[in-house]
């Protein structure tokens, strides 16, 4: 646990503020924007190339080594690579619906990877109304006669609580009023979590906080948001419902906003040790039926042995916790900054 004592106590004072950083750094693009954009269709799908992305963003470089492209200026660090599904913005790692394609040697971009992932991480305070709010509801998963996933140490139902009850006491002193699902090792339903955040009178937020199982092997941390319609639930096909618009489909942009400022700030909590996953879309039911912005964080895996001891351990709680706490007022930052003004060039 050495590594992660150092991390912390350095990684607040020295690391970039990485998710403020991604969501303040675009600037004005409307100062800029590209004169026509260049929408290609491919196998049905719009999408967009990286040189208007470029122009329309305002990134200073874009440069091309074989399949990969980066995009950057003074504040961003846009990483692309042709056909793959991997976005990486500040070294956060970000999964596109679509890979990237390729064609006559110029590399595109799917439309709703632009608008519905890069665009609200680059221009979060384009999101009508996302600050406006001061509760933020806590959901710690399973419980009661659904323990969750388990370890030699424990279950992610009590691990789960445990985390959850530290950002509860993180944000409370800060001024935010925080609602939990459950304050105790109870079971409730996917729908009864639905009910008690949608129970919630005006703007709030909502997070889901799990930790994750997939063998020996699998490790890391990884943040979902909702798919937005036509895209599919992470590590499966499209099936038919996936083109229903579903009710937290109406902050698919607070969702991506709040997803990279909690998946930043909790990278950085716990250190550079911490292997990246990645933030994805998936159809939770908590993600699809609650009428705030919402996400669900995956800590760790229970199922490796060394997260599972890192789990286990008080001082990554509390690293997790903080990051996590510390999400919420650097979303709010971002989401409430003004525009910069408009400037001709």
């Amino acid at each position: 646990m050495e590594f992660l004592s150092k991390s912390v106590a350095y990684g607040w004072r020295l690391l970039p503020a990485l998710a403020l950083a991604l969501c303040m750094s675009a600037g004005n693009p409307v100062a800029k924007a590209a004169a026509t954009w260049e929408i290609r269709k491919i196998g049905g799908d719009d999408y967009v190339s990286a040189d208007n992305i470029k122009q329309f963003y305002r990134f200073a470089k874009l440069t091309r080594s074989g399949p990969s492209i980066t995009l950057e200026n003074a504040k961003v660090v846009l990483l692309l690579k042709v056909g793959s599904t991997e976005c990486k913005m500040n070294n956060v790692k970000f999964v596109f619906s679509k890979p990237v394609e390729e064609v006559n040697s110029k590399a595109y971009i799917s439309r709703t990877d632009l608008a519905k992932l890069i665009d609200p991480v680059l221009r979060p305070n384009f999101i009508k109304n996302a600050g406006t709010f001061n509760t933020v509801i806590l959901d710690p998963g399973h419980g009661g006669k659904d323990p969750g996933a388990l370890n030699p140490y424990g279950t992610e139902a009590d691990y789960n609580l445990k985390v959850a009850n530290l950002v509860g006491a993180q944000l409370r002193k800060t001024g935010y009023n925080v609602v939990m699902t459950r304050t105790s090792d109870r079971f409730l339903s996917l729908q009864e979590r639905v009910n008690v955040a949608n129970a919630v009178q005006g703007n709030a937020l909502f997070i889901a906080i799990h930790f994750n199982s997939g063998g020996r092997a699998a490790r890391g941390i990884e943040t979902f948001t909702l798919s937005p319609p036509g895209v599919a639930h992470y590590g499966r096909g499209i099936v038919a419902a996936d083109s229903l618009q579903n009710t937290g489909n109406e902050h698919d942009s607070a969702n991506v906003a709040l997803a990279t400022a909690a998946h930043g700030m909790v990278l950085r909590a716990l250190g550079t040790n911490t292997f990246d996953r990645g933030i994805k879309r998936a159809r939770y039911t908590v993600l699809s039926g609650v009428r705030h912005p919402a996400i669900l964080l995956e800590g760790g895996f229970m199922s490796h042995p060394y997260e599972a001891r890192l789990i286990h351990n008080e001082r990554y709680q509390a690293a997790l916790a903080s990051g996590m706490a510390a999400a919420v007022q650097k979303y709010r930052v971002a989401v409430t900054s003004k525009p910069a003004p408009a400037t001709r060039n």
